[in-house]
């Protein structure tokens, strides 16, 4: 009995500390808390001990899922829970957060729901729809000050630097319906003021057959890869799956509708890509 009443007590404390709100969260059916808990239960089963195994392992638990786009639009913004319909950005960011909560005391559902706020919005706090992370660029520089994860590209052998303005949003205002609020496209415009000229490291993809690189790489790391778009940083996002030795892009893609492991590796993936010029390289921390 003291034992129940003790795990009652710390997950009262636990769900007292979260920030967000059930009246911000907007589920995509009633079946969401079950399959996360289930989620997490069968990874505390499956004997895994780095972020980077969690990382590799609930990707793998998500393929087939369909990929739908657009699934956080709203009239306002709500922190959105879903993990039937993904894309890219918000398949990458269900596995942080799963990861993140497996690694955690308490892994429930409600501690998912924390990391993923953490994870999607500046300061780690939900607000209107200029909070959320639209760049890769300030999501990998708010998460990696937050100690959510690591940025490793510069670790990597044959790095280069790559400079850039982020514009890409206000530029094609009309492609992003919550900005035709005046106000929402100038904080739009004020976040992409920190950005303008930023500097950051990133893999050539001609460089990415070389071994040196391909050692450097981890199955579960997140891959950003890096785009020629005028005014945009980063294009798509997955994680890294070895396959006999070479790193492939396990990802909710648009071209195949659902969740999948690139039958190319990496190399091979992107040699024809004329927009694509790299990758950046991301690592999960633990808590």
């Amino acid at each position: 009995m003291k034992k129940i009443y003790l795990i009652i007590t710390l997950m009262a404390i636990c769900f007292n500390s979260y920030a967000f709100t059930i009246e911000s969260t907007r589920f995509h059916c009633d079946q969401d808390t079950i399959k996360i808990n289930r989620l997490l239960q069968e990874a505390l089963e499956a004997d895994l001990s780095t972020p980077n195994e969690y990382m590799e392992y609930f990707g793998n638990k998500l393929l087939g899922t369909p990929y739908v786009a657009h699934t956080l639009e709203s009239d306002k913004e709500y922190l959105t829970i879903n993990i039937d319909e993904l894309d890219c950005t918000t398949f990458v960011e269900t596995l942080i957060a799963l990861t993140r909560t497996a690694l955690s005391n308490l892994p429930t559902w409600y501690a998912y729901a924390d990391n993923l706020e953490k994870v999607r919005y500046h300061d780690g706090k939900l607000g209107d729809y200029t909070t959320r992370l639209h760049y890769i660029s300030a999501w990998i520089v708010e998460n990696t000050a937050r100690g959510v994860f690591k940025e490793i590209s510069s670790d990597i052998p044959r790095y280069e630097t790559q400079i850039k303005s982020l514009n890409y949003m206000t530029t094609h205002r009309d492609s992003y319906p919550a900005m035709k609020s005046d106000s929402i496209y100038q904080g739009i415009k004020n976040l992409e003021s920190g950005y303008n000229m930023h500097m950051f490291p990133y893999i050539s993809k001609n460089n990415l057959h070389k071994q040196d690189v391909i050692d450097s790489l981890k199955s579960g790391d997140i891959i950003c890869l890096t785009t020629k778009i005028d005014g945009l940083d980063v294009s798509h996002l997955g994680i890294v799956q070895m396959i006999d030795g070479k790193p492939h892009l396990l990802n909710a893609s648009s071209v195949k509708k659902k969740v999948v492991i690139d039958k190319y590796d990496l190399y091979e993936m992107l040699r024809g890509d004329r927009n694509c010029t790299g990758i950046r390289v991301v690592r999960v921390l633990g808590n």
